[in-house]
């Protein structure tokens, strides 16, 4: 049984993203230059893998994971990623303990659309803190949930956060098609 039909409050996905929009999420994560990217919601690890693949070798891979089952995967699958057990809405403490003050990328997982507007604004505040200057930060969104209140409530918050928010066309080969969100310069 998926860890979707299992914990359907925290984990949103019914099939892990695919190569098409893992690779569209990673495609901020400064190949060169990265000192450290921070992953909300990694899941099983498809976008992991995207971002390992842009990472240089002496960057950081710090995954941010809630459910203890699908870190525990993480670790045992993926050992050069730093896995850390916590939620996202307290992601500076978590990297704090992590030693990690400040991330070149946020990449996220994350099911927005399951969450209260105070946990969105949360999460958000914590991300914007996170990020280095110049830093970029990404997430996507399912087509089938634009109309949901709390999908408009989260393009709203995007807005209000970041200077810039760009929307990618739809990718549609992923189950179910999404969009993904790159967002600079926090305000």
């Amino acid at each position: 049984m998926s860890t979707a039909l299992r914990r359907p409050g925290t984990v949103g996905a019914v099939a892990p993203s695919s190569a098409s929009l893992a690779e569209v999420l990673a495609a901020v994560v400064p190949s060169n230059s990265a000192r450290s990217v921070v992953e909300l919601g990694p899941g099983t690890g498809a976008v992991s893998d995207a971002i390992e693949r842009r990472l240089p070798a002496d960057a950081r891979h710090v995954a941010v994971e809630l459910d203890e089952d699908l870190a525990g995967h993480l670790r045992a699958t993926r050992p050069r990623m730093e896995v850390l057990t916590g939620d996202a809405a307290q992601l500076t403490d978590l990297l704090a303990e992590a030693d990690l003050k400040e991330a070149d990328a946020v990449v996220s997982g994350l099911p927005w659309t399951l969450f209260a507007d105070e946990q969105q604004r949360q999460i958000i505040s914590q991300v914007a803190t996170t990020l280095a200057d110049g830093g970029a930060f990404t997430t996507f969104g399912y087509l089938h949930a634009r109309p949901m209140g709390s999908a408009r409530r989260f393009r709203h918050l995007l807005r209000e956060t970041f200077d810039e928010v760009i929307v990618s066309s739809v990718v549609w080969r992923n189950v179910p098609p999404a969009w993904v969100y790159i967002c600079r310069r926090p305000h």
